[in-house]
């Protein structure tokens, strides 16, 4: 496949990576500002899912998926979420962009209440937050091109944008994340995992968002891609100066691109603060057991 040769890269930034917790002394530059107020507030959120059972599946047990979860994250911070399967991560990164239901809690943006918002008027907010998902190939539409994929949220948000600007935008954005213009006339199936989800980080970058939530976004992809797809995210964080919460299950990849670090298991942040620090210095007996099971290179 012709589009695979810009995915052979040199995988020893991930090895570092990986092996960054058990490396004393690495230190990370800290752009946060701790005076500012958070850009986005999470206050006591939870997120309850009713389960079947009983002779006619009508048990009323609940399962608490997301329960009672606080953090904040400041204006150009990076932010990153670990924890095991199911430990309620991704859910939690969903319910801020209401694709998961909110039974409890607070969400605030920029200083503004939006848990409680009507769909109307949340749809301002769906610009400003947008989400790169896990599986590069089911969250890309095989059968849009991927000039379709990339300006549908250009045709949502700007309704009046021409097709020529749209064209001109759409281009602009496979540049930034290192694919080619004339890429925007060919398909989903037509690329690699990694040139996948570098479109769905410029769909996802289209409508100029303020907050960007990466849900596992590299771990579908081979470790020397990984390491591409880490380095991209810092670079365009640094150029248009976004926030990231970056939900992963491998804290090595975490530490290595976040400023600060939450812990999560059953439903619950066990742990927090300055990634560095959280790796070298764990407190709780389950982050100590994450850092155990990187890999040593």
């Amino acid at each position: 496949m012709e589009c695979e040769t810009k995915e052979r890269a040199d995988a020893g930034s991930l090895r570092e990576a990986k092996c960054a917790c058990a490396a004393p002394g690495k230190e990370k530059e800290n752009l946060t500002d701790g005076a500012k107020h958070p850009l986005l507030k999470v206050d006591n959120l939870r997120v309850t899912y009713g389960l079947s059972g009983g002779f006619f599946g009508t048990g009323g047990k609940k399962f608490n998926a997301v329960d009672g979860v606080c953090f904040d994250i400041t204006k150009g911070e990076i932010v990153g979420l670990v924890g095991e399967s199911g430990s309620g991560k991704t859910t939690t990164g969903r319910a801020i962009i209401r694709l998961a239901p909110i039974s409890g809690g607070r969400i605030f943006y920029d200083g503004t209440q939006i848990s409680s918002l009507s769909e109307k008027a949340f749809k301002p907010y769906r610009k400003k937050i947008q989400m790169i998902f896990q599986d590069p190939f089911n969250s890309l539409n095989p059968r849009m091109s991927v000039f379709d994929i990339i300006s549908e949220p250009l045709d949502i948000h700007f309704a009046g944008m021409k097709t020529p600007q749209k064209r001109d935008r759409v281009a602009e954005l496979l540049e930034t994340v290192g694919l080619e213009a004339d890429h925007m006339r060919r398909f989903p199936h037509e690329f690699s995992g990694g040139q996948r989800q570098r479109i769905g980080i410029a769909r996802a970058l289209a409508v100029e968002p303020e907050l960007v939530i990466c849900d596992e976004p590299v771990s579908a992809l081979d470790v020397s891609v990984q390491a591409q797809i880490i380095n991209l995210l810092q670079d365009l964080r640094a150029k248009f100066n976004l926030t990231l919460l970056f939900i992963a299950h491998d804290i090595a990849v975490v530490e290595y691109i976040s400023d600060r670090m939450l812990v999560m298991t059953n439903a619950r942040i066990v742990e927090r603060g300055a990634a560095s620090e959280v790796c070298q210095h764990p407190k709780d007996e389950y982050t100590k057991k994450l850092i155990a099971a990187v890999p040593r290179f």
